[in-house]
């Protein structure tokens, strides 16, 4: 065995680094405070243990009052109604009601009173002095009064509400009536009620029911005192309630324990021997289950915190996160896609780069103003202009909230971003097709115009032709220069002014139809019906005069103007116009007159009628009638879808364009068939409504609503 030589110097001791004696130092405080915590732990728990019994005591003793009191008041009501009734003699009566007085202390006073609530006999106590000395019972009788009317509605004894009776001696006593209706059959005869003393339902109670030396009382239900055992002996610190509830009436019923609060000597010794033996041990379980957890609660934050990467690059929703200076703090890869900068770009930038240039001043300025601001703004929604890293402006929507740190405090703003671009594609082409659609009902429109165009001035141009040709013969009969005597000249000038009319009669034809063709989408306007109605009544005479149809006027006096797209409207009317006259083809009808109008009071099978109303004060109804052969129901389920007609040349686009221009404007259009008084058919009503124009102030408040909507549209 080596030894070391006695010159040796022994080698110095390696002294102990910080992180070795820090865990050591942690770990003495911990222990001595979990000593201390188990400790005080084990005292409390026996010091609430000791409080719960004694509260128990008190609760259970309340709970037996409780059970006890309505005993007494059950014995007390029926010996109340044990009394003779009205048939007996009143001497019986108050003889009973004597000994029920007797027998039963807390019974202060026995009344019977008529059906109008006089009394008509009365008892007092004998072993007190009479409850009504001091003041009078008709001024204390309020509470009885409305316990007896409680009885009497609800037919079974009822309890008035406690009130305060001065004594003649001084004083006074809380007392409470008990009031029982009596009836013959089914009529009243009167009422009998009993005085309850608060105090001697209490001193009755105290006798029977709760342990010896605790105090009990009777409390309103808000917490009043009422009346109190007379002897007091609680503390205040164990004591129960127990709410008693008669009909008609409610009152607590307390409980208060002499006994304090358990004292901490007795319990000091035993609760330090027993905590140091549990506190050993467990504070080698807390240190094992303290490793365990730190090392779970590790592997869940990391699994939390890839989990929350996988989704937030996995969301097509733009995020972006700032701080209360406005630095970009935070993107996802969905936002740098929509922006085309990378992460670094963003987080780098001193303004943010996917601002346009032309709109950066204005985007400067409002975050200026929301960073000057109180900062936790409610979340809000807008719409913004951003700009691509290739320079394309695109539409997004921004919503944006409050961000708080894990204290609650604002740590800046949270936004959600949604590029526009794909929906305002999708408009576009809708919106397009649309126009498509509608343009095409209008040729299709035109079509048929054009047939009835050649028709309706085959007759204008056949009488230009004729006139013409009359008037070159009667000039070549005469030699030039022939003096033309005064009937024929007459007749040429008959024959030049019925040229001048058959000419304006025709070029009013091509004019309308002119009109219609090349009017084109304007903005909303007022117009008077009427006007709508003239406008198309021109075309819908030609199909008129050609089906021998006639045209009724029915319109509305002092009608309001609707707000709408003229050019639109019109089609839709006349659509339904022509579909009318259509549908009447072939049914006989009376002969009218020559432009086939009508007044209201004429009797035509083949009329259309065109019927202007005032639905609402915000809605004009319009109303094309017919009196054809109605709607058939497999017709009816497909009759606006598009494409469907039931006529070889239609296209079946007009009842589709049709609903959708009145829906565009916010009304709704549909039919109904018009039957008779006998159930039959007498023809198809179609009916849409349109906005009316708003007076005054609400007219000028949508104007000007209009007039910025169209001015943030155009900023957007």
């Amino acid at each position: 065995m080596n030894r070391t030589p006695p010159e040796a110097t022994p080698p110095a001791p390696i002294a102990p680094t910080a992180r070795e004696g820090r865990p050591r130092w942690f770990l003495w405080v911990a222990l001595v405070l979990l000593l201390v915590a188990a400790q005080a732990l084990l005292l409390t728990l026996t010091l609430h243990y000791r409080s719960s019994r004694a509260q128990q005591e008190v609760e259970a003793g309340v709970l037996a009052s409780a059970e006890e009191l309505r005993k007494l008041l059950g014995a007390d009501l029926r010996r109340v109604l044990g009394l003779p009734d009205r048939n007996a003699a009143p001497e019986r009566w108050r003889d009973r009601a004597h000994a029920l007085l007797v027998d039963r202390p807390e019974l202060l006073r026995v009344e019977r009173r008529d059906a109008s609530f006089a009394v008509t006999n009365a008892l007092d106590t004998p072993v007190q002095s009479p409850l009504f000395a001091r003041l009078p019972r008709a001024e204390l009788q309020l509470e009885t009064e409305l316990a007896c009317r409680a009885a009497e509605r609800r037919g079974e004894p009822s309890y008035s509400h406690s009130y305060f009776v001065p004594r003649a001696e001084g004083g006074g006593i809380e007392v409470i009536d008990l009031c029982v209706a009596e009836r013959f059959g089914d009529r009243l005869v009167g009422f009998v009620t009993a005085t309850y003393g608060l105090s001697g339902l209490l001193d009755q109670l105290s006798i029977a029911a709760p342990p010896p030396g605790l105090d009990l009382s009777m409390l309103e239900p808000d917490g009043t005192m009422l009346a109190h055992s007379r002897q007091r002996f609680g503390a205040g610190v164990f004591r129960a309630s127990r709410l008693i509830d008669l009909p008609g009436a409610a009152m607590q019923l307390q409980l208060n324990s002499p006994a304090t609060r358990p004292s901490l000597v007795p319990d000091l010794v035993m609760t330090v021997v027993v905590g140091l033996s549990l506190t050993l041990f467990g504070v080698v379980v807390l240190l094992a289950r303290d490793v365990r957890r730190r090392a779970r609660a590790e592997s869940e934050l990391a699994e939390s915190l890839a989990f929350r990467k996988a989704m937030e690059d996995s969301l097509v929703t733009g995020l972006r996160a700032r701080d209360r200076q406005g630095n970009t703090t935070y993107v996802n890869p969905a936002f740098c896609a929509m922006v085309g900068f990378s992460a670094e770009e963003l987080l780098a930038a001193a303004q943010p780069p996917y601002w346009p240039d032309e709109l950066a001043p204005d985007y400067r300025r409002r975050q200026e103003e929301r960073l000057s601001g109180s900062g936790a703004q409610a979340r809000e929604a807008f719409e913004t202009t951003f700009m691509r890293h290739n320079g394309e402006r695109f539409p997004a929507m921004v919503f944006e909230s409050a961000l708080r740190d894990a204290s609650g405090a604002h740590a800046g703003w949270m936004s959600a971003i949604v590029d526009l671009s794909p929906q305002r594609r999708v408009e576009e082409v809708a919106r397009q097709q649309q126009d498509r659609l509608q343009a095409t009902a209008r040729l299709a429109t035109i079509g048929e115009m054009a047939s009835l165009l050649s028709h309706e001035l085959n007759q204008p141009l056949s009488a230009i032709a004729a006139y013409a040709t009359g008037t070159l013969n009667v000039m070549d009969a005469h030699a030039p220069g022939a003096t033309l005597d005064a009937e024929l000249w007459d007749s040429l000038h008959v024959a030049a002014r019925q040229i001048a009319q058959q000419s304006e009669r025709a070029g009013r034809v091509i004019k309308s139809v002119h009109d219609f063709v090349r009017r084109r989408e304007s903005a909303r306007e007022a117009v008077a019906v009427g006007e709508l109605i003239e406008a198309i009544l021109p075309l819908v005479r030609l199909q008129a005069r050609k089906s021998d149809t006639a045209i009724e006027l029915d319109l509305e006096p002092g009608l309001r103007k609707v707000v709408c797209d003229r050019a639109m409207v019109e089609q839709v009317l006349l659509n339904l116009t022509r579909n009318g006259i259509q549908a009447m083809q072939g049914t006989p009808r009376d002969h009218g007159n020559a432009d086939g109008i009508t007044g209201a009071g004429n009797d035509r099978r083949r009329v259309l009628v065109l019927r202007a109303r005032a639905s609402t004060a915000q809605w004009v109804l319009l109303s094309v009638l017919d009196s054809g052969p109605g709607v058939e129901a497999d017709v009816a389920r497909r009759l606006f879808t598009p494409f469907f007609t039931t006529r070889s040349e239609g296209m079946g686009l007009g009842l589709s364009v049709c609903r959708t221009i009145v829906e565009q404007h916010g009304g709704a259009l549909d039919f109904e068939n018009v039957r008779e008084a006998d159930g039959s058919i007498r023809g198809v009503e179609f009916r849409f409504t349109l906005p009316a124009e708003r007076s005054g102030a609400a007219s000028a408040a949508r104007k000007a609503a209009d007039a910025a909507a169209a001015t943030s549209a155009a900023q957007t």
